[in-house]
């Protein structure tokens, strides 16, 4: 079935580097737009950054000019690039893809845990 594994996740000081891989399996991955979204215990799951599947990248206002997201389709894998990490970047990541052709096909990873605390 349909897999989006992410990983890279960890413990990070304030000010610090992380970046999160999505690697996706059985799903034609050019024709998905991917999506990084973030949970904190006891909040809403919120969008943090998306890309289309012709590159271009959105972002919430939270992590403008910190956070990269990039693609790479011949291995089926989305990035995000987590600079100048803050205490309330904190949080589960999630990714999500959804298919540029079906937006009923939408598919979600188990997440990576991120914790930025000194």
């Amino acid at each position: 079935q349909v897999q989006l594994v992410e990983s890279g996740g960890g413990l990070v000081q304030p000010g610090g580097s992380l970046r999160l891989s999505c690697a996706a399996s059985r799903i034609t991955f050019s024709r998905f737009d991917m999506s990084w979204y973030r949970q904190a215990p006891g909040k809403e799951r919120e969008l943090v950054a998306g890309i289309s599947i012709t590159g271009t990248p959105n972002y919430a206002d939270s992590v403008k000019g910190r956070f990269t997201i990039s693609r790479d389709n011949a291995r089926a894998t989305t990035y995000l690039q987590m600079n100048s990490l803050k205490a309330e970047d904190t949080a589960m990541y999630y990714c999500k893809g959804r298919s540029w052709d079906d937006i009923r096909a939408e598919y979600w990873g188990k997440g990576t845990q991120v914790t930025v605390s000194s």
